[in-house]
């Protein structure tokens, strides 16, 4: 069975009674290159382990579980589980949980499905839940080795973007944090069913084993509030954005800034994750 083929995945959605769901962001893969290219980016091997994010109906899971010793998928589409019964039957390696990501206890489901192995993620993202997938893997520090991910074209130059060039916004920060993001190859729409209206792209982040900067009385929570605040309005200088998005007086904010050796004048995307971290001491430092 090539799931890749149209025609395979007309039929099995007519036996199945299976409709694409807008609502889950379903758009199945039928280029037959991509999957094992994200296989392969993904660096895995015998003796790894893979958490997959949504399935769909199995064309990258198939190529996972040819290379891993154990590929778990999670999928909230109560509606897949018969089309993978039949697609991954041939993969005893493979094992479905039926679950939302953003509510599964994932820790505890990397401990009881792969124990000791490295692990790396894997997945075609919904675009529409980009963001709250990736951070909720990245902030709850799991036991992963890296994430390897497609996602919209504009939002993987936007997480793969350095801190403190233009094209970086707060969750570029949060990325630079947690991981070495880089972009690694475009997929046009034409590789999907049914076409998107946009670009994707296939991102890599390699897990930091510890981060780059070392925040302010370990308080990540208040860095990356200052940090969203400073991107709340971005056409503005770091110093208005700052004050306005955490309700500060201004004047404390330029102190706090000059104090941090800082040109009160820079954007918030001129500032580094250093530059950040020395402006949350600063403030955190000034008497109240």
């Amino acid at each position: 069975m090539v799931l890749t083929d149209l025609s395979t995945i007309r039929d099995l959605c007519a036996r199945h009674d299976f409709a694409l769901s807008k609502g889950f962001g379903q758009n199945f893969i039928i280029n037959p290159g991509i999957c094992p290219r994200i296989a392969e980016a993904a660096g895995i091997g015998p003796g790894w382990g893979v958490l997959e994010i949504g399935p769909g109906i199995g064309v990258l899971t198939e190529q996972l579980a040819r290379r891993a010793d154990k590929v778990v998928s999670v999928e909230v589409d109560k509606r897949l589980p018969p089309i993978l019964a039949e697609t991954m039957a041939d993969y005893p390696n493979f094992k479905l949980v039926l679950e939302d990501v953003l509510k599964v206890d994932l820790k505890g489901l990397l401990a009881a499905e792969f124990g000791d192995k490295p692990v790396a993620v894997c997945a075609n993202l919904p675009y529409y839940i980009t963001s709250p997938i990736l951070m909720r893997l990245l902030e709850e520090r799991l036991s992963i080795r890296n994430i390897t991910v497609m996602v919209q074209k504009e939002a993987a130059q936007r997480l793969c973007a350095p801190p403190g060039t233009r094209q970086a916004g707060a969750i570029s920060y949060a990325v630079a944090y947690y991981a070495t993001p880089k972009l690694l190859f475009t997929v046009q729409p034409g590789s999907f069913y049914p076409a998107p209206k946009v670009t994707s792209a296939v991102i890599r982040l390699d897990i930091h084993d510890n981060p780059p900067v070392q925040v302010p009385g370990g308080d990540e929570a208040g860095m990356f509030r200052l940090i969203r605040a400073a991107f709340s309005q971005r056409r503005k200088t770091a110093a208005n954005a700052v004050a306005n998005g955490l309700n500060l007086p201004k004047a404390r904010v330029l102190a706090a800034l000059e104090a941090a050796g800082l040109d009160p004048r820079l954007r918030p995307e001129q500032l580094t994750l250093a530059d950040c971290c020395a402006l949350q001491a600063a403030l955190a430092s000034q008497p109240q």
